[in-house]
């Protein structure tokens, strides 16, 4: 017999308010109680009575995000707006890590999937998305003529080209880049609209001073210490995320090194840190990505929106960190 309410509650060490706030999807609980909560109801089959109901149902009316990378922090912004859209529309929202995402996604519970969570394979996706299960994606682009899926990404290559293009026209000649993940579609249009804009210049781009991050902080701390320690830097630093910059201006900070007097730093995405840092960076609007995201998978459902991909626009914010 499946594990009821109070079960899971005791096992995972919270009340059972706290179980109920995580599985209707409630973001006043941290995010390990969240991540174990749901793994322990992933692994003894419990899900709240209303969802059982839905399963007798016609048509559910349960929607599950996942994702599973709680160091940065617009997430809640894309939660906010995800969870906006869909309560108008008469919709729960679940929010799912990826240890338990494949229960949710092959149960009868939830009607559709929004995923931006890079662990999960291209192949699972495939299988999953079923006519009667729509999945949206905000972090690759799939087209596959059998699965019912549907991108809203970031358009990330021009908005870097005009980036690049105004900071080459302000005279910025020897230029660094730290990446995120390679395989990840952000860091593949941005690069690309980096080093693009840069050979339309006539500027080669030294592969020296590439560096590989993983769009955490730490990473930018640690190649920008890498790139002190050779004691040859590049006139301007350009991150791949802000993250990454914050990371590497700390690092810059640390060792005298003036920022933007000795070497200028730009981000992507436009964190709430960024503007407290006064970070020349990329705003991307994550509120509105979601509620957008929210939007094009309900016309999955209903058959009202066509599967090709959804591309969002961004601006380019200048601050403090460029001279």
């Amino acid at each position: 017999m499946a594990a009821g309410l109070k079960e899971i509650a005791k096992i995972a060490g919270v009340s059972v308010s706290t179980v109920s706030n995580v599985l209707n999807g409630r973001i006043n609980v941290g995010q390990e109680t969240r991540e174990r909560v749901l793994q322990i109801c992933s692994e003894h089959g419990y899900f709240p009575n209303k969802m059982r109901n839905k399963e007798k149902s016609d048509k559910s009316k349960t929607i599950v995000f996942i994702f599973s990378d709680f160091d940065r922090g617009f997430y809640l912004k894309i939660i906010n707006g995800l969870s906006d859209y869909l309560t108008e529309n008469g919709y729960d929202l679940i929010i799912c890590t990826n240890k338990s995402s494949e229960n949710f996604m092959r149960s009868n519970f939830v009607s559709g999937a929004i995923s931006l969570d890079g662990s999960v394979t291209d192949d699972f996706l495939i299988s999953i998305a079923k006519p009667d299960f729509p999945i949206v994606l905000m972090d690759r682009i799939i087209k596959h003529e059998n699965a019912n899926i549907k991108s809203v990404v970031v358009d990330n290559y021009p908005v870097m080209c005009e980036m690049v293009q105004v900071l080459v026209d302000k005279g910025f000649k020897r230029f660094g880049f730290i990446g995120g993940l390679e395989f990840t579609l952000d860091n593949i249009e941005r690069f690309a609209g980096f080093t693009d804009t840069l050979a339309k210049n006539n500027i080669t781009f030294d592969r020296k001073y590439y560096f590989h991050g993983n769009y955490r902080e730490k990473s930018g701390y640690q190649a920008a210490n890498i790139m002190i320690l050779s004691n040859d830097l590049p006139e301007i630093l350009v991150c791949a995320n802000d993250n990454m910059a914050i990371g590497a201006i700390k690092a810059f900070e640390e060792n005298n090194i003036k920022v933007p007097d000795n070497i200028s730093v730009t981000g992507f995405d436009d964190a709430d840190m960024a503007a407290m840092a006064g970070l020349t960076t990329i705003s991307i609007p994550r509120y509105e990505s979601g509620y957008l995201t929210a939007k094009e998978l309900l016309g999955l459902i209903e058959g009202t929106t066509s599967k090709e991909p959804f591309k969002l626009s961004a601006t380019i914010k200048w601050r403090n960190t460029v001279k």
